[in-house]
């Protein structure tokens, strides 16, 4: 496939998922199109119909919100349904049981798709590449894992800490761990959460070529939802990248003082290898503070995801 197709259908992916675009007409409006043309070109590219995939696609996003807590009426709406019992009616079909049962089942909420095309935590699509026509290069696949399993990882060491005491949460578990000195220290649970938000959006202001972002507040409420707005974004600017085959690309980073001249695949690399050194750090200090996380194992966390199929 051309490198213009990939573009195109990825503008034609948007828009399916697009909150606003909710019929076929909006999707197609949304890309510049027909809806005969799109509808074509679409299921074409995917083997399956706009409408089918955006369906499934939100079905997927309401099952792993139940699972994440939230109420059936809520996610309902969220996800287009004029009643509850339509939405319930529709959720039981594809999934096999009721929404109301999804939280105590704790299972994936990826549905067969003819394509790899999957809803991924918070907004986000993921590609199976095991399911997809088309295989994307083994780096390619790493790299992507990575990126996923780190900002779903992240949110849930913040959803577990706000079950922490604030006495445990500011409490220095670990003195002197500094593993950035410029960055400050990494002692408590509140550093350690703080800058697994913070790095993300320091960053992503100087690829950007934003003002530096107000990185104060360290509420693990604050910080989680900093977190869901910034994760898409995050995962956007680095599928735009690969896209672009712009992983060779320097970046002056007018925030440092004076400025600095960094390499875009370093700074990727920079953020995932500091951000697993504080995650496990912060599952350290969870659970000395009386917290059981995970082993925030990517082997797991995907055979979760895919219904212990790798």
């Amino acid at each position: 496939m051309q490198d213009q197709d990939r573009d195109r259908l990825r503008e034609l992916l948007d828009a399916v998922l697009d909150e606003n675009n909710r019929t076929l007409e909006d999707m197609a409006g949304g890309a510049w199109s027909s809806p005969y043309h799109f509808s074509r070109r679409l299921t074409r590219g995917t083997g399956e119909p706009p409408v089918t995939m955006r369906r499934r696609v939100l079905l997927e996003r309401a099952a792993w919100e139940l699972g994440s807590g939230r109420s059936v009426t809520e996610t309902a709406w969220a996800a287009g349904y004029e009643s509850v019992d339509g939405f319930a009616r529709a959720f039981t079909r594809a999934f096999g049981h009721p929404p109301s049962t999804t939280a105590e089942r704790g299972t994936s909420h990826w549905l067969p798709a003819p394509n790899g095309i999957h809803f991924h935590p918070p907004t986000s699509l993921w590609v199976d590449t095991h399911e997809a026509a088309t295989a994307r290069p083994a780096a390619a696949d790493v790299t992507e894992l990575m990126l996923h399993h780190d900002v779903e990882d992240v949110s849930d060491l913040l959803t577990r800490a706000q079950g922490v005491s604030e006495e445990e949460y500011r409490r220095v578990h670990v003195p002197d761990s500094a593993p950035l000195g410029w960055d400050g220290p990494d002692e408590s649970l509140a550093h350690v959460l703080r800058h697994l938000v913070t790095a993300k959006e320091i960053w992503l202001a100087a690829i950007e070529g934003h003002e530096a972002p107000d990185t104060g507040d360290d509420d693990p409420v604050a910080l989680a939802d900093r977190h869901r707005e910034i994760a898409p974004r995050w995962l956007a600017m680095v599928r735009d990248i690969d896209r672009r085959a712009a992983w060779g690309d320097r970046i002056i980073d007018a925030l440092c003082d004076p400025p600095e001249s960094f390499v875009v695949s370093s700074v990727i690399a920079h953020v995932l290898t500091f951000s697993a050194h504080r995650r496990q750090l912060g599952r350290l200090m969870l659970r000395r503070a009386g917290v059981t996380p995970d082993a925030g194992d990517p082997i797991e966390w995907l055979q979760r995801r895919t219904g212990g199929l790798r």
